[in-house]
């Protein structure tokens, strides 16, 4: 792909881009001298950093001003595939019936509900809004809401809400009969639960510094926070804590995890002032999740096995040692979850690479269980999860489903049938018509012989083989598996003959715990070189242009995006990488910074020198050279907790003095927004058409032989 010819549109801009002033930082560490020529701007309270990323902006602007077309185009095909005024699928807690709806021109949810029966919510009886999110959002520039809790009676809300994009929440209480406010006000707040007692929250709040959830306090309504009594606090750096409460209400449960630990502890929820019990101490590499039933622990843990058992354990006697096992571990199957009930469980499972829902009731009041059913999916290439379902004494499950072409569904499953019911399906407005899509699952191989899957999807009208533009996205860490979901701002891209792909790297969690193990660490490497074996694959394969691909990828996908660049740059002609983790070894080095001790259990830590040595071998920011590189767009926000904007502004500065080519490189950083970018739907649309129209236009540009 020549990539070192210009882009239309560049060929008639003036403006010079931005040229970020060096000032070298040197690091000396295991007998090498790391240099960071724009370590300054890490400091955004300097007014010299913040005119660099608004020159960025600028010249960004500048440089796409030709695509405001396209993108208003865009933005009216996506509108236009959107029920703007719509309303969920109610569920049922305590005495009423919960749903969220939105309206016409509104940026948010409105969150209400209706009193009813156990089986069917009273429509007839007047909306109850306990909480529009748009008007929190009034005089915000982002608004998102974290915790949201009801007390066991109906009575009081308790809900967090973040106006930065920073992800640092702040807890507010609301008595719902009064729609009064309560004293309560509790800052940099995480996970928030309920006692049984209708009075009694426990909460968890962050670390100033490292902004991870550590301390766990308990609170009596209307008492001062101050005297809120700490009950936990984690002093291990690479652990936060989350606390919840059993689907059967009976446990609170406090869970310590780290990306590969975890230990549990639990407490009556009509005791708030109980003792805490601890479940089994924690092991390295031992993962367990507990559940509640009729005085048993269900307990999945992958202590036998890295995909997982479920076992049981008398809330008397929780220890390991008393474990029995009900479902045993196996090497095929990551069984991802155990949804508890009185009657029955579901085994939430994956095997090879595809979600399964398996039923299994139970027999008597013990553990032992009868015959299992496997809830049935018509889809080659599909996601299916546990939706919401909050009663705990039920005959009736429900779960999501969709595909590469099939719109968001909620189904309810009846247990003593084995029949699904479709409760709603994601309206699509706007023409959509899902026989002129095709989805299919296909698999390339790995430099080492590995099987990858790949999830695709086009429009079938469009489809030629090898004239398409190709559009490969990835992600490949945290043991997270690709959701393969339906999206219909996608449209605009499949009805413009892109063949969009999904790969299931290594790295991810598609294929179960050794997936996820087989791509992290000392094994990061086959990440990248998984991803670029896809790519070969499907251009092998016919499925698109040789000379029109582009990639996408954000967070740890945008490390994927950097580390692919600098191997085989000339293998795409565009790349769109958001909130970018591209400055592995400056962050990684740093524990001050939020999250990195966390995270060496997934990249290593390189204060170990062979640990030092791999992770420098791809750190995108360490390995840019001189040479070609494809266009580029490099989107982060000022207010990302999770990596944070500089990482994408540094690597931008350093890739724009080293790059030969005059391809577009930009660099777009929302000022007002965090990790996720903008929090309203329409502006987040406006992000979407952004990004879209920078590749239609690169890609079209290829076709024309640039």
């Amino acid at each position: 792909m020549p990539t070192q010819t210009e882009s239309k549109t560049e060929q008639k801009i003036e403006i010079m881009p931005p040229a970020a002033a060096m000032h070298p930082v040197e690091n000396k560490i295991h007998g090498r001298t790391l240099t960071d020529d724009y370590a300054w701007l890490r400091d955004k309270e300097e007014p010299e950093v913040i005119a660099y990323l608004e020159a960025e902006n600028a010249y960004t602007a500048t440089v796409t001003a030709a695509d405001e077309p396209m993108r208003q185009t865009l933005y009216q095909e996506m509108l236009s595939h959107i029920k703007e005024t719509d309303v969920s699928v109610p569920f049922r807690e305590g005495n009423y019936w919960y749903y969220s709806r939105t309206e016409q021109g509104l940026q948010y949810p409105i969150y209400c509900r209706k009193p009813g029966t156990p089986s069917a919510i009273n429509d007839a009886a007047p909306e109850e809004i306990i909480l529009d999110v748009n008007e929190l959002a009034k005089d915000q520039p982002y608004m998102a809401v974290h915790a949201f809790t009801v007390s066991d009676d109906g009575n009081l809300l308790a809900y967090s809400m973040d106006n930065t994009g920073f992800r640092q929440y702040t807890l507010q209480v609301k008595d719902l009969r009064t729609g009064q406010l309560l004293s309560e006000h509790v800052e940099r707040t995480g996970s928030v639960v309920w006692a049984a007692d209708n009075r009694t929250l426990f909460y968890t709040v962050e670390d100033e510094v490292q902004k991870r959830q550590f301390r766990l306090y308990r609170h009596a309504l209307s008492a001062p926070h101050s005297d809120d009594p700490l009950l936990y606090e984690e002093t291990d750096e690479r652990f936060n804590i989350g606390a919840g409460r059993t689907r059967d209400r009976q446990l609170i449960i406090l869970e310590s995890s780290s990306h590969t630990t975890t230990e549990e502890q639990f407490l009556r929820a009509d005791t708030p002032e109980g003792q805490w019990t601890l479940i089994e101490p924690r092991r390295d590499n031992i993962e367990y999740y507990a559940d509640h039933r009729n005085g048993l622990l269900f307990i999945r843990a992958n202590d036998t096995g890295r995909n997982f058992r479920l076992v049981t354990a008398p809330v008397s006697a929780p220890a390991s040692a008393n474990w029995a096992e009900i479902l045993p571990h196996r090497a095929d199957v990551m069984l991802e979850d155990a949804d508890l009930f009185a009657s029955f469980y579901v085994a939430c499972e994956r095997s090879a690479g595809l979600q399964h829902l398996r039923v299994v009731p139970f027999i008597g009041e013990g553990s032992a269980t009868s015959k299992s059913k496997e809830i049935a999916f018509p889809e080659p290439v599909y996601s299916a999860h546990p939706h919401t379902n909050r009663i705990f004494d039920t005959t009736k499950y429900r779960y999501g489903y969709q595909s590469l072409v099939t719109p968001g569904s909620v189904f309810e499953y009846d247990i003593t049938t084995g029949e699904s019911k479709l409760l709603k399906q994601l309206e699509i407005p706007g023409n959509f018509e899902k026989s002129l899509y095709k989805s299919e699952r296909l698999f390339a191989k790995a430099p080492d012989g590995t099987e990858i899957p790949i999830s695709l999807v086009y429009r079938k009208d469009q489809f030629q083989r090898r004239k398409n533009p190709l559009f490969v996205y990835g992600y490949g860490s945290y043991g997270y598996a690709l959701p393969i979901g339906f999206n219909s701002n996608r449209l605009s891209l499949l009805d413009r003959g892109f063949v969009l792909a999904y790969a299931h790297i290594r790295g991810g969690g598609d294929m179960g715990k050794p997936w996820h193990d087989a791509g992290r660490l000392m094994n990061k490497r086959n990440t990248f070189t998984d991803f670029i074996a896809v790519t070969h694959h499907l251009l092998n394969q016919g499925y698109g242009d040789p000379a029109r691909v582009a990639i996408e990828g954000g967070s740890a996908g945008g490390l994927l995006m950097g580390a692919v660049v600098n191997l085989e740059p000339a293998l795409f002609r565009a790349v769109v990488s958001h909130v970018p983790f591209v400055d592995v070894m400056n962050t990684m080095l740093d524990a001050s910074l939020p999250l990195t001790v966390p995270e060496y259990e997934e990249w290593g830590d390189p204060n170990q020198p062979e640990a030092f040595d791999y992770m420098l071998s791809y750190s995108p920011y360490d390995n840019l050279k001189a040479g070609d590189y494809p266009a580029m767009l490099v989107k982060t926000s000022l207010y990302d907790s999770q990596v944070m904007y500089w990482e994408p502004a540094k690597y931008v500065a350093k890739l724009r003095r080293l790059k030969t080519d005059n391809n577009p490189l930009l660099l777009h950083t929302n000022m007002t927004a965090g990790h996720g970018g903008a929090s309203g739907r329409y502006d987040y649309l406006k992000e979407i058409a952004f990004d879209y129209a920078f590749l239609i236009r690169e890609l079209q540009a290829g076709n024309d032989g640039h």
